[in-house]
C-alpha cells in the first residue's frame, strides 16, 4: 500500500468514480476532480445529493455506475470507507484511494486481499504533479 509503483500504476489507471465527490469548487473534492479531469480521467461521480458535478452524471452509489470503473477515490470519513471497499470490490474496480485524511486500515487491507491496488491517506492531485512536473513542491493544492 501506497508504494510508489503502487500510485504510479493508479495514475495509469483512466476511470475515476469520485465517491463523496462535491459541487461547490471551495471543497478538496471538487479541486482534485477538476484537475483529473483537466489531466484527461474519466471522472464519475459518486454523490446521491447531485444530479450532476463537473458536466458528468452523479450517481447514488457505485453499484448504479453503468460503466467499468477503474479507481474509487474517497473523499468520505473513515467511517464510511468500509462499505465504499465492500462495493469497490462488488464492482471489479481495481483500486482505491483514500484521500489525505482517510484512513481505514482494515478496509484497506480487505481491498489489498481482494486484490484491489490501494494508496490511503494521501492526495491523487499531488501525486500526480510530482509526477508530471519536476518542479512541484509537494504540497496538496486543495
Amino acid at each position: 500500500m501506497n508504494e510508489a509503483t503502487t500510485i504510479s500504476n493508479i495514475l495509469e489507471m483512466k476511470t475515476i468514480a469520485v465517491v463523496g465527490l462535491s459541487n461547490k469548487i471551495e471543497r478538496p473534492s471538487n479541486n482534485v476532480a477538476t484537475y483529473l479531469q483537466k489531466q484527461g480521467y474519466r471522472i464519475i461521480p459518486v454523490n446521491p445529493g447531485q444530479d450532476e458535478i463537473l458536466g458528468e452524471k452523479s450517481y447514488p452509489d457505485l453499484t448504479s455506475i453503468p460503466e467499468a470503473v477503474d479507481v474509487v477515490d474517497v473523499f468520505r470519513r473513515p467511517e464510511h470507507v468500509a462499505p465504499i471497499v465492500d462495493t469497490a470490490i462488488e464492482i471489479g474496480a481495481k483500486a482505491i484511494w483514500l484521500q489525505d485524511g482517510v484512513i481505514d486500515a482494515t478496509a484497506a487491507q480487505k481491498a489489498e486481499d481482494a486484490g484491489l491496488l490501494v494508496v490511503m491517506d494521501d492526495c491523487m492531485l499531488r501525486q500526480h504533479k510530482a509526477r508530471s512536473d519536476p518542479d512541484y513542491a509537494p504540497a496538496c493544492e486543495i
